[in-house]
Formats: structure tokens, C-alpha cells, sequence
């Protein structure tokens, strides 16, 4: 991967599909001596923020504070545990964000101007989106170059899928953004479940290549990880869960290249 930089959201209007999960492990997996990455936590419930060790006193200055205050992104950014990753954290206020941005001029492009400054700093930016496609979603939708869809093999999820795909292919043509789709995620993948291999090979042959070849499956360590304030690296580096994201990262930076060399 070269030094253009990249935005990855991690994106779907589900709670519950281990996006979070994805988000926090992925950005550990890429970040190292050759790849800087920040970690955009746009949730209000600060998840994100929380498992990397922030204590929630000490969220602000928050992502909240960039978006709504215009508080430059470079003041709100802080170091984590995690060698080569930084984090903007997410808080409370975010709940408030459609209604504070509804009124604002570019209302959409909020954050993508946000990050403008900051942006070449790193190799990587992963935005940990919240659990719908609010103004906030849009804005990150509109911000990112890359979008991760995790999913869980589940027939709700799988049916919300089908809908959140329609909604992000509305916004891209809406607002002309450069985003794309660049993979859907198997999350808690659990393999004891009958009905999720089925689930899984239907999704499968319905988006082909869109999916991607790594499954993260559920396990003890992802579950007990975030009580620790670790990312999966920290707590359990040899676990199938690390091993999984490590393929994942793999995966991740292999399609960002063969985009890049596709549109070259």
C-alpha cells in the first residue's frame, strides 16, 4: 500500500454485528512501524473509546467537539496502548449531532472537511460509525474512500443487509461520493449455529467477490477483551480471534491495492 492516504468506515445500521468489534481489531491489525492509522469513534456510546482504555471521564475532547464545535481535528487526537494508532474518541454529544448539523451549510460534508486537515498524517483512517444511517452515517458515508460491512450469519442481520446496501448506493449517487464498497464481513460467526454456513454460502453466491474470504469467528477472547482494555492483539495474540483479524488487515490492504491499481 502506498502513502495516499485512506478512509475505511465501518458501517451498518445493526447494532449488535460486532462492527466495533471490527473497527478496534482491524485498526490494531494495520497500524505499525510502516502504517499510521487513526480511529474515528462517531458512536455516542464512545464503545470504541471505551475498549481502548479511555475512561469515560476523559472522553472530551471528543469527535462531538470537532463536528459540532469545529474544534480542529488535531486537538482532539490522542494516543492509545496501541503502537502506531491514535483515536478520536466518541461521546455523549454525538447523540445531538442530526440536530445541531441539520440547519448547517454542507451539512453532509461536515466531517469529511473535519478531517481534511489531519488527513494526510496518516495511512489510515478507520471511522467506527453508530448503529444507523442518520446525518452522522451520511457524513460518513460521504467522508470515507472504503466501506466495511461487518454482518453477523443471521437471518435478521441478513435481511438489514439487503436494505443497507440500497441505502448506501442511494447516498453515493445522491451526493456524488467517492465511496466504495470495499468488502462485507462474517462477524460472531458461531460454529455450532445450524443455519449460518447456509446463510453464509447464500450471501456468498449472491455478492460473490464483495464478501470477504475472512470470517471472524466468536470467541472467548473477543468477548473478554474489551473488559480489559485490550485490543485482541493485547489479550490473546494467539488466538483464533487475532489470527482472523491479522487476515483480515491482510485482505483489507490487498483490495485497497487492486482498486488502486484499477483506477490508476
Amino acid at each position: 500500500m502506498d502513502k495516499s492516504p485512506v478512509v475505511i468506515a465501518v458501517v451498518n445500521n445493526k447494532g449488535g454485528v460486532g462492527k466495533t468489534t471490527t473497527a478496534v481489531n482491524l485498526a490494531a491489525a494495520l497500524a505499525g512501524p510502516r502504517r499510521t492509522v487513526l480511529l474515528v469513534d462517531l458512536d455516542s456510546q464512545a464503545s470504541a473509546s471505551l475498549w481502548l482504555g479511555v475512561p469515560r471521564s476523559k472522553l472530551r475532547p471528543s469527535a462531538a467537539n470537532c463536528l459540532l464545535q469545529e474544534l480542529p481535528a488535531q486537538h482532539a487526537i490522542r494516543a492509545t496502548t496501541v503502537a502506531h494508532l491514535d483515536l478520536i474518541t466518541g461521546s455523549v454529544e454525538l447523540a445531538n449531532a442530526d440536530l445541531t448539523l441539520a440547519d448547517a451549510p454542507g451539512r453532509e460534508l461536515t466531517l469529511r472537511v473535519a478531517l481534511q486537515r489531519i488527513r494526510s498524517h496518516y495511512d489510515v483512517i478507520i471511522l467506527d460509525c453508530a448503529p444507523n444511517l442518520s446525518l452522522l452515517g451520511v457524513n460518513a458515508l460521504v467522508a470515507a474512500d472504503a466501506l466495511i460491512v461487518p454482518v453477523t450469519p443471521q437471518p435478521l442481520a441478513i435481511e438489514g443487509l439487503v436494505s443497507l446496501l440500497g441505502s448506501m448506493e442511494t447516498v453515493r449517487l445522491r451526493l456524488n461520493t467517492r465511496s466504495h464498497l470495499l468488502g462485507i464481513l462474517f462477524t460472531i460467526v458461531d460454529p455450532a449455529a445450524r443455519k449460518a454456513p447456509i446463510l453464509m454460502k447464500q450471501l456468498r453466491t449472491r455478492y460473490g467477490g464483495d464478501v470477504f474470504r475472512t470470517e471472524i469467528v466468536a470467541s472467548r477472547a473477543l468477548e473478554e477483551a474489551p473488559l480489559t482494555a485490550k485490543t485482541v492483539f493485547q489479550f490473546a495474540p494467539r488466538s483464533k480471534a487475532a489470527t482472523g483479524f491479522r487476515q483480515l488487515a491482510s485482505e483489507v490492504l490487498d483490495r485497497l491495492r487492486a482498486r488502486r491499481s484499477a483506477t490508476a
